[in-house]
């Protein structure tokens, strides 16, 4: 009869906890971001002009380098840092210096920001320069565009493209409640 009543009384437990449980994992509802606004996200990933400019080798200094490493010029691996800016409205929203990657400072620059906007008619501005100039962008593009409530506008860049790309894609719908 004492296990019967433990029995009984463990399945209560569990029913509880399933209970607790499945409440739990539908309430609250879960919100990405506020019903009346849009995401707006700056992503890419972009080489940058090398620092400094290729120095062709004399053949005394080819000849110092061992067999395998002999070639005509000897350029500077790293990379200049890539500056962006993102602006809204022409109110900047994002403005930064992205240092290169790779240990040897060699690879792409990266970025991945991402921006709550109200929901409507905004102008955005993005502009990059991947250069050593001190000042001005080397690619500049602007557009546009009419986010709807839970829209999701990606700034894109691909140098092989010409520059930036504007791309509006629809967030994941929220699960019927």
């Amino acid at each position: 009869m004492a296990r019967l009543g433990a029995y009984l009384g463990q399945g209560v437990v569990y029913a509880l906890v399933a209970l607790v449980l499945g409440t739990f994992s539908n309430t609250p509802a879960y919100r990405g971001f506020p019903a009346d606004s849009a995401e707006l996200v700056l992503s890419f990933s972009h080489g940058a002009a090398r620092k400094g400019d290729c120095r062709r080798l004399t053949p005394e200094e080819i000849a110092a380098l061992a067999p395998n490493m002999r070639r005509p010029e000897i350029c500077p691996r790293e990379r200049v840092p890539v500056t962006v800016r993102l602006a809204l409205d022409e109110q900047v929203m994002f403005e930064h210096a992205l240092p290169p990657g790779g240990i040897a400072g060699d690879g792409p620059s990266r970025v991945y920001r991402r921006f709550t906007v109200p929901a409507g008619r905004h102008l955005i501005a993005a502009a990059l320069r991947d250069t050593e100039r001190e000042s001005g962008f080397d690619y500049a593009a602007e557009q546009t565009v009419t986010l709807a409530a839970g829209a999701r506008f990606v700034v894109d860049f691909k140098a092989e493209l010409g520059g930036f790309t504007f791309d509006s894609r629809p967030v994941a719908a929220e699960r019927a409640r």
